[in-house]
């Protein structure tokens, strides 16, 4: 490996980590950079989850460093994306990802324009103790399946569920978020490690970048609140969501 494949992975990573921790689909600069380093999609998408393995455990540290912390409420939500993690990881390893990445961009757009309309005064807290609902449940096992599969735009998605369907505050969000994904990472980097698709070197360069970008993110976040993170959530929605519908 050449030492320029390591300076562009440690600058992409920064900007993917800080992406996805403060809103999400980081993936969708990371994974083309590795896929022009040689590697196929499979190894690509193994050798990402280095990287989001140990951006998110950068990010929980800086979280809980802020006084930002609710490890009891993150396990909770984290364990329920589990199962759908594992299988998502294993339908990964052989199949093809161009049907999700068109459905995932149609989402997106989605979840843009309902971000953008005007809608009912809503009360956003965090509250350790709050029941976690049926929609919640089913969003979290089928949020586990789609990161276990790709992992493109899963914060996003993480987010969206949290916000709406539990209403909680967008800097309460993101830190439940990197403890959630830290979690169905676990098995489905465990996969990718059992079935050989994983490019240690070019994996633990993009994991410098990506825990350096992914720290400032939860510092940020915590430092400018809801209102900065939902502009930078809304930017990176309608450019992965172009991306990913080809448009650029």
């Amino acid at each position: 490996m050449e030492y320029w494949h390591i300076l562009l992975l440690f600058g992409v990573g920064c900007a993917a980590g800080f992406i996805n921790v403060m809103a999400g689909g980081g993936s969708t600069l990371t994974l083309p950079v590795l896929i022009f380093l040689g590697l196929d999609g499979a190894m690509a998408n193994g050798t990402n989850r280095v990287a989001i393995f140990i951006q998110n455990v950068s990010a929980i540290k800086s979280f809980k460093d802020s006084n930002y912390s609710n490890f009891k409420q993150s396990a909770k939500l984290g364990l329920l994306t589990l199962p759908g993690g594992i299988i998502g990881a294993w339908v990964a390893v052989g199949l093809s990802d161009e049907m999700f990445k068109i459905i995932l961009g149609i989402i997106m757009i989605g979840i843009v324009i309902s971000m953008i309309i005007p809608q009912k005064k809503m009360q956003y807290e965090d509250d350790p103790n709050k029941k976690i609902t049926w929609p919640v449940y089913l969003s979290m096992i089928g949020i586990g399946f789609y990161g276990g599969f790709i992992q493109v735009g899963v914060g996003i998605l993480l987010m969206s569920a949290l916000h709406y369907l539990m209403k909680l505050n967008l800097v309460y969000v993101n830190m439940h978020k990197v403890f959630i994904v830290f979690i169905y990472t676990i098995p489905a980097l465990g996969i990718f490690i059992y079935t050989g698709n994983i490019n240690w070197y070019l994996g633990l360069s993009l994991a410098a970048g990506n825990a350096f970008g992914g720290w400032w993110a939860a510092k940020l976040s915590v430092k400018k609140g809801e209102g900065f993170i939902k502009v930078v959530m809304i930017i990176a929605v309608v450019i992965m969501s172009l991306k990913l519908l080809g448009v650029f």
